[in-house]
This record gives C-alpha cells, sequence and structure tokens, in this order.
C-alpha cells in the first residue's frame, strides 16, 4: 500500500484517534460528561502522582494538544511521541486493573500508546500540515527513536518519582 491509499489511511487513524485522545483529555477538564479537574486530580494523588491538581493538568493538556496536533499532522512526530509518553504513565496506574478497558484495565492506553507509536514512525502522510509545510520528512528513524528514548527516559523519571510518593504516603497513613 503506497501513494494515496496510505496517505488516506493515516489521515483516518489520525483523525479517529486524534479525537478520541483529545476528547479523553478533554474529560479531565470536566467536559463530554468528564470527571473534571477536582475528581481527575484526587485520582492521580491517589495513584502516586503528586502533586495531583497540576500532574491531572499537564496530562490533560498533554492529551488534548497531542490529539489535536495528530488530527492535523502538525509535528506528527513530537506529538506521536508526547502521546506514547503519556500513555505509558496512564498504563502504570491501568496495569493492576488486566487487560480489559471494562475492568478500568490497561487496554486503552496501550492501544493508544500503539497508535501514537506507529504515527510516531510512519508521518503522518501527504495530507498533514506537516507535508503543507514541507516538514513531513523532517523525522526519520533515528529521529523518530530518539525522540522515542527522550520520552521513555522521561516516562521513568516520572515512574520513580510516583513509587517514591507511594512509598511515603505508605509509611505515613495520616498525611
Amino acid at each position: 500500500m503506497t501513494g494515496t491509499s496510505a496517505d488516506i489511511g493515516l489521515l483516518a487513524l489520525r483523525a479517529v484517534f486524534g479525537l478520541y485522545l483529545a476528547g479523553h483529555g478533554l474529560k479531565k477538564f470536566g467536559l463530554l460528561d468528564g470527571p473534571g479537574l477536582a475528581q481527575t486530580a484526587l485520582a492521580f494523588e491517589k495513584g502516586g502522582f503528586r502533586p495531583g491538581r497540576p500532574m491531572a493538568t499537564l496530562a490533560g493538556v498533554l492529551e488534548v494538544a497531542g490529539g489535536l496536533a495528530l488530527v492535523a499532522g502538525f509535528l506528527t512526530p513530537a506529538a506521536g511521541a508526547t502521546v506514547v509518553g503519556v500513555m505509558l504513565v496512564a498504563a502504570s496506574l491501568h496495569v493492576p486493573n488486566g487487560l480489559w478497558e471494562s475492568d478500568k484495565g490497561v487496554e486503552l492506553p496501550a492501544v493508544f500508546a500503539a497508535a501514537a507509536l506507529a504515527l510516531l514512525f510512519t508521518g503522518p502522510g501527504r495530507i498533514s500540515i506537516d507535508r503543507l509545510a514541507g516538514i513531513d520528512d523532517l523525522a526519520g528513524l533515528p529521529e523518530s527513536a530518539l525522540l522515542l528514548a527522550v520520552v521513555v527516559v522521561a516516562v521513568t523519571l516520572t515512574l520513580i518519582r510516583r513509587q517514591s510518593h507511594l512509598r511515603a504516603a505508605a509509611s505515613n497513613p495520616h498525611e
């Protein structure tokens, strides 16, 4: 599959995935019948992501911005790498619940991470802002791998920080 059919397929993936991801982020702010920032912040705190409100805000902003950037095919490698990182962190919260979304498991963040990873390495296709701006071939394999490596380091540091917060909470349950 090359040329026009691949471009249409990438556009479909970007549009559906990106809009769902943006909507997922908007729910954190109370839109689309979402729980809102206060409730989301409490969930982040409980999960060891402290302070909860800034962390929940950051996650929501990155989901909305990343989703919309992917829909538009704008800075696609950077958007894809960012979304992979956000979804890896989200997956860490969902892994204890098992595989399936119906059990609040890892299914949704895993599928979202896989879609973002695919776009990171394939690029947006010719129907994109990146193409119009002449930057659709800016990130080849080495650059995309480097972006992914930077994101994996950031995720690792975030999860280490989370573990220290969880350990501190366990040793001081009244705080």
